[in-house]
């Protein structure tokens, strides 16, 4: 059973929202209209960095284009394997993208019975109009991991794929006890994408992606698989998704372009931390 998170705080003054019909209000007055596409707007502009941050239009549309026709699937059952393997919980995507994990988790949870209250944000306006034109049953957000518009201790795991961790917010909307799931790229990952964009490759530094202090890594596991890519627009799409885009050089794009198809190493890690006392 899927329920959309409802304890929400107000960006501006932290005191908790309640939804009157399609807007949601603070006791100060402070109010946030659903969009049409059914999501919430908790990024004031005083915390934005750019005019229009996070993910561009093209890239979050080569990420929806690529992530659905499958090619990430094994990583996406691997999440939802780790989350319902915590039984009936309140879950926050820290990062949800256009909402392809999350929506295969759902499907899962609702083959399995389990009870989930979900709530999903992403700093890119795109990304989240994006997802949630797809269900509107969870609890949508822009927002930043910098200043998350949740609860003190409302939720039970964080959920953060790919994605940047903000500690500090992380540790207090988490429950006493609660759990960070963390996905982040291994040594190989897009290793043949990467040698032919880049002149040299650096080696990638194998640390854990939080502090010590606080978390207890209660497991860790590599996953790593290869994708068989079939076509030059299947190759554009990884490469437009992705960092590497800006990262490369013109000459390295213009290779990538080039491609009619890539075999790619998918690598990373899935690690769960937990919140000690």
């Amino acid at each position: 059973m899927i329920q959309p998170f409802d304890q929400l705080i107000c960006p501006l003054d932290k005191q908790p929202l309640q939804l009157i019909e399609r807007t949601w209000r603070c006791e100060n007055g402070h109010s946030y209209d659903v969009a049409k596409q059914g999501y919430v707007n908790l990024l004031p502009v005083q915390n934005k960095r750019s005019k229009d941050p996070g993910d561009s239009k093209a890239m979050v549309q080569a990420r929806r284009e690529y992530l659905n026709k499958g090619y990430y699937q094994p990583l996406a059952q691997a999440l939802a394997d780790t989350v319902l393997a915590m039984g009936s919980q309140a879950l926050l995507d820290a990062g949800c993208g256009e909402g392809y994990y999350l929506r295969y988790l759902v499907e899962q949870v609702e083959q399995q019975g389990t009870e989930l209250s979900v709530a999903a944000l992403d700093i890119s306006k795109w990304a989240v109009q994006t997802a949630a034109k797809q269900d509107k049953r969870l609890s949508w957000m822009v927002a930043s991991n910098n200043a998350i518009p949740l609860a003190d201790n409302s939720v039970d795991t964080i959920l953060c794929v790919f994605g940047f961790p903000v500690e500090a917010e992380f540790k207090r909307v988490l429950k006493p006890g609660g759990r960070l799931i963390m996905v982040d790229p291994a040594s190989e990952h897009l290793i043949e994408l990467k040698r032919i964009i880049y002149p040299e490759i650096k080696a990638k530094s194998e640390h854990l992606p939080v502090s010590e202090k606080g978390w207890v890594l209660s497991s860790e596991e590599r996953i790593s698989f290869k994708v068989e890519l079939p076509d030059t627009e299947a190759v554009h799409d990884l490469l437009t998704m992705t960092p590497h885009l800006y990262r490369a050089s013109k000459e390295g794009r213009e290779k990538a372009e080039k491609l009619q198809r890539l075999a790619i190493t998918a690598d990373v890690w899935v690690r769960v931390f937990s919140l000690t006392a």
